[in-house]
């Protein structure tokens, strides 16, 4: 089978909720995600998504998704998609670095070995591992007052794990914390996401300051150092995600006993392909995992739900259902949250057909 055509669509994902705000004043109304897709000799086409959190939060750019293709897809026309590791040699030999712009064609060619071997991606990436996915939710960086007051809608929503968005000024962070958690109720987690936003001493204050709170501490600090001086003082469970973007990163990370939790983003590690290895290699290290993506619509969470139901149940912490934030629909068959879970589709590949009328014209055709 050989790759024919790669096409590229923009497609803006505004949120339910006006703005998606975290640590630094950071914040975003509307995402811009590209959508790729592969035809094949075959007549096999496959879909891949890449949506960056804004250009503030990992080195990623939306219009680096678009800018990065120009230069990798030409040099993807004629080869085999099906054949996923020299597919990613292949793209690593011609473009360094830039893992977010080769995750939406990695993930469209695993979607079109899934058709092509009449099973869905879960199957092929390990599995299907139980019923369903449990979720977490965001709670976007407001006041304290405002963040507590939507943990009730989120529960009725089926939510029983929240992700706080904290990482500024250290005390508001420390009521922030305790008001959520004050709305807890048995078997919820909380999780207080600093997204690298404090500096260390800031974050000793707040772990200082929630010592008797039932709450997992993520990513307080920008470097790795950083926070592996926080977690030698801290005893909260202790979560790693920006710093840790590549299987060298995991594996210093395991040997510091830095994290207790390692959270993978499919378009960090450059597509399913990698996130696969660094999740399995988590099961063998016994490392619980976070497993999502940076943001995204449908085929982000599509993917997203394939590599957890294809994860070992102790081993997911949790993943996110990004569709259920945005008003944009871009293809049918994704998957929906029912009671706070999600499941793969059971179709070959993906079993996400996109929504050619909302993605419109192509704003890049290669072959």
């Amino acid at each position: 089978m050989k790759i024919t055509q790669i096409l590229a669509y923009q497609i803006d994902l505004p949120l339910h909720e006006a703005r998606y705000n975290w640590s630094g004043g950071k914040s975003v109304s509307v995402f811009d995600s590209t959508v790729v897709r592969i035809e094949t000799d075959a007549g096999l086409v496959g879909y891949g998504e890449s949506c960056p959190l804004g250009s503030m939060y990992l080195p990623s750019h939306a219009g680096g998704v678009r800018a990065g293709l120009a230069e990798l897809a030409p040099h993807l026309i004629g080869a085999d998609p099906t054949q996923l590791g020299v597919l990613n040699q292949l793209m690593d030999s011609q473009l360094k670095g830039h893992p977010y712009v080769k995750s939406a064609i990695d993930v469209a060619c695993w979607d079109i070995l899934g058709q092509a071997t009449g099973q869905p991606v879960c199957t092929l990436l390990g599995g299907r591992y139980g019923e369903s996915v449990t979720l977490y939710r965001a709670i976007s960086k407001e006041s304290p007052e405002a963040m507590a007051a939507k943990v009730a809608g989120y529960r009725a929503e089926g939510y029983t794990r929240f992700q706080l968005k904290v990482g500024d000024n250290p005390d508001v962070d420390i009521e922030r914390i305790h008001a959520v958690s004050e709305k807890l109720q048995p078997g919820d987690r909380l999780v207080a996401d600093a997204n690298t936003g404090w500096l260390p001493h800031d974050a000793m204050r707040v772990i200082r300051g929630v010592k008797d709170i039932d709450v997992y501490i993520e990513q307080p600090c920008l470097s790795y150092e950083e926070c592996l001086s926080v977690r030698r003082h801290c005893a909260h469970p202790f979560v790693l995600d920006e710093v840790i973007n590549d299987i060298g990163t995991l594996l210093r990370g395991h040997a510091d006993l830095a994290m207790d939790v390692v959270n993978l983003k499919i378009s960090k590690f450059g597509g399913l392909t990698k996130t696969k290895l660094a999740r399995d290699l988590c099961v063998e290290l016994g490392l619980a995992m976070t497993l999502e993506d940076t943001w995204g619509g449908d085929i982000v969470t599509a993917a997203i739900a394939h590599l957890a139901h294809s994860t070992p149940e102790p081993f997911r912490f949790t993943s996110t259902d990004f569709n259920s934030y945005v008003t944009v629909s871009i293809a049918d068959g994704a998957p929906k949250r029912v009671n706070g879970t999600m499941a793969a589709s059971t179709a070959p590949g993906l079993g996400i057909p996109p929504r050619l009328e909302v993605l419109g014209k192509p704003v890049l055709t290669f072959g």
